[in-house]
């Protein structure tokens, strides 16, 4: 099991960071790029930091799946991708929205961006630590 936990962290770490590529450096590029006065310049932005969040973060969740989940499928991986996804999703999009001055587009983007994320990580575990 913990071999299966730990080629979980993998594959989702890097699901998320491709993901996280698309949608942020890709996707999304022209909305950061009219929005410039928000972020840090791209030589100022801490990637080491990013990517330490979210090897982090990708940790507690294959492990929120594996400690709290009992019937381990690829249904109960979705279902569960998809429920962190509206709870993370509601929290960077909306959350941020009403407190920083960002387009109402963006925070919409940064919902379903982290519901695809989410879904996408729940396939995963749910393929990866099945029962």
């Amino acid at each position: 099991m913990v071999k299966r936990g730990i080629l979980a962290v993998i594959a989702v770490f890097i699901a998320w960071s491709i993901l996280d590529f698309i949608i942020h450096g890709m996707l999304l590029q022209s909305t950061y790029e009219a929005t410039a006065d928000l972020w840090r310049p791209m030589e100022e932005m801490k990637m080491s930091i990013m990517y330490v969040v979210t090897l982090i973060f990708t940790v507690c969740f294959v492990a929120i799946y594996g400690f709290l989940i009992t019937k381990k499928s690829v249904v109960s991986g979705i279902a569960f991708g998809v429920l962190f996804g509206l709870a993370i999703g509601i929290s960077m999009g909306f959350g941020s929205y009403s407190y920083m001055p960002i387009p109402l587009a963006l925070a919409w983007s940064w919902f379903f961006g982290s519901v695809v994320q989410a879904t996408i990580a729940g396939v995963i575990v749910g393929t990866i630590l099945k029962s």
